[in-house]
């Protein structure tokens, strides 16, 4: 029975299966198109439009005079709201890293209104705004977009950001507590794209509100931290 699916679907597909599989690993080059036009008897332009396609979603990289290689490592982690990415990125043996970008303090009016209202923040009050890359095993996984109220925070040793933010707070007595989070998908900025070399794929954000590990459960923290949709995935378990 013929496929319903369209022949440069069709050869995505196997690809996607193959590097899901571990068949095809970061590194590894894919068929070429002569080999994929034997296998499934297609044309060269549908070949040429599915590697195409799969080139743009930042799921291969195409390298002139060498072929079609896959590209980084690809993280499946599971959900667990006690776990920052430091923690989630050993769970999985990976080595976690961090680079700050940027940082200022600025008033609060002029952060996002979600991230206001979330943290509970008057106009007039300070906030500390940083971005990091974070890595694993040195390859970029995630950017974090950090908002942390200075009512609880007054101060920051950025030369502690390009380290793990949590372990840096509960050195200075500010453990993080109870964490409200949320993930929906985006198409990444330009910025985005380049950083995590991601393409035109779809980019995951999980931003969560961070309160305070004591009796006065105070919102601190808001972070939206963005990952390349084709390098990770989230699951849940019940």
């Amino acid at each position: 029975m013929c496929s319903a699916k369209p022949k440069y679907m069709q050869v995505e597909d196997f690809v996607r299966n193959q590097i899901k599989s571990g068949l095809l690993e970061p590194g590894d080059r894919i068929p070429t198109e002569e080999e994929l036009c034997d296998r499934f008897g297609f044309s060269r332009m549908t070949i040429n439009k599915a590697i195409g396609n799969l080139a743009s979603s930042g799921l291969i990289k195409r390298i002139s005079g060498k072929g079609s290689f896959v590209s980084g490592r690809h993280v499946d982690n599971l959900i667990n709201l006690n776990d920052s990415f430091t923690q989630g990125m050993e769970r999985i043996g990976l080595k976690p890293g961090a680079k700050l970008l940027s940082y200022e303090v600025i008033q609060a009016s002029v952060c996002p209104e979600k991230v206001r209202k979330d943290l509970i923040l008057d106009n007039g009050d300070l906030v500390h705004h940083f971005v990091r890359l974070r890595t694993g095993d040195g390859t970029p996984f995630a950017i974090n977009d950090t908002f942390i109220s200075s009512r609880v925070v007054p101060a920051i040793d950025v030369s502690y950001l390009n380290g793990s933010l949590y372990e840096y707070l509960r050195s200075i007595g500010c453990p993080p507590g109870y964490m409200d989070l949320t993930i929906s998908a985006l198409l990444p900025d330009e910025m985005q794209k380049e950083l995590l070399d991601a393409g035109d794929a779809a980019i995951l954000c999980s931003s969560h509100v961070t309160y305070t590990d004591d009796s006065r459960m105070l919102p601190f923290e808001y972070t939206s931290t963005y990952y390349n949709g084709n390098m990770y995935t989230y699951r849940y378990h019940s």
